[in-house]
């Protein structure tokens, strides 16, 4: 490959890359899995997937989730 190629190549990869990740911070979004589960995309590279009961249990913790956030706040890190 010539030099202007590659300078070329690296430049459309680049702004390849810079599209995919302001893709990836889309709106969060659901579907049902092939196995019957719920699956929320948008939050990270891979889907994040349970069933509805494991769903629901998660949502009834919701304020202990959040107040186990609030105590160990210095502790997380935040993913920009």
């Amino acid at each position: 490959m010539a030099d202007e190629d590659i300078h070329a190549e690296l430049a459309r990869l680049k702004a390849e890359n810079e599209a995919l990740k302001k893709k990836g911070s889309g709106p969060v979004s659901m579907k049902v899995s092939e196995k019957g589960g719920v699956s929320v995309y948008g939050l990270g590279r891979f889907p994040v997937t349970l069933y509805q009961e494991q769903w629901l249990k998660l949502l009834g913790m919701a304020n202990e989730i959040k107040t186990f956030i609030e105590e160990n706040r210095a502790k997380l890190k935040v993913k920009d």
